[in-house]
């Protein structure tokens, strides 16, 4: 240790860096940001106004976006369902079309029966299988299918309407009688089957 540097004044050991003016400019750079009026509200300097405006356009931007999108959407469900709705219309028409179309030939054969003389009987049931095929030729085109259940076969509700309830060697809940066939189109019930059935035996 040279001879020039003497021990350290205690005073000057405990002596703290004064940092009043680090404080000074902090609390400038401070009130330039955020600042209290009197009534204790608090004021944001010019950049913190210019931040929360840009993000206040930012979300109002945002916010329109959303907003056509929305109104985008509404009107492709809005164009969907009148496209479903004029597909009905149309599936209806023209459904209804080909199954009429199908049954001309079937009125033709009956007029022109009917328009012949001097038939014989056998004849006539000729002419009369060979338009019943026609018809049926023209239900199968048209997926319309019969229901014609058997003696014994379960009761099914959906495809069969009792008439009546009657004692038979059946089973109970099992079909007695066919009184009048019943038809479906596409799956769908036209017209169900007329039967009786069995309620046991007496």
């Amino acid at each position: 240790m040279s001879a020039s540097q003497g021990p350290l004044d205690p005073k000057q050991e405990n002596q703290k860096p004064d940092t009043s003016e680090k404080l000074e400019v902090n609390e400038a750079q401070a009130e330039d940001t955020v600042a209290q009026d009197d009534e204790g509200v608090v004021q944001f300097g010019a950049a913190e106004e210019e931040n929360l405006e840009a993000q206040l356009q930012a979300v109002q931007q945002e916010i329109a976006r959303y907003h056509e999108e929305l109104l985008r959407a509404r009107a492709e469900i809005e164009n969907v369902r009148r496209r479903a709705q004029e597909d009905v219309a149309k599936a209806r028409k023209f459904g209804t079309e080909a199954f009429a179309e199908s049954l001309i030939p079937v009125r033709d054969s009956l007029e022109a029966a009917l328009a012949l003389s001097d038939q014989t009987a056998e004849a006539w049931k000729e002419g009369v299988e060979a338009t019943l095929r026609q018809l049926n030729g023209a239900f199968e085109r048209n997926q319309m299918r019969e229901v014609a259940p058997q003696p014994g076969d379960k009761f099914d509700p959906h495809f069969h309407q009792a008439i009546s309830s009657v004692p038979s060697e059946q089973p109970s809940g099992t079909i007695v009688q066919v009184l009048q066939k019943g038809y479906t189109i596409a799956e769908r019930v036209l017209r169900p089957a007329l039967v009786t059935v069995s309620s046991g035996q007496a």
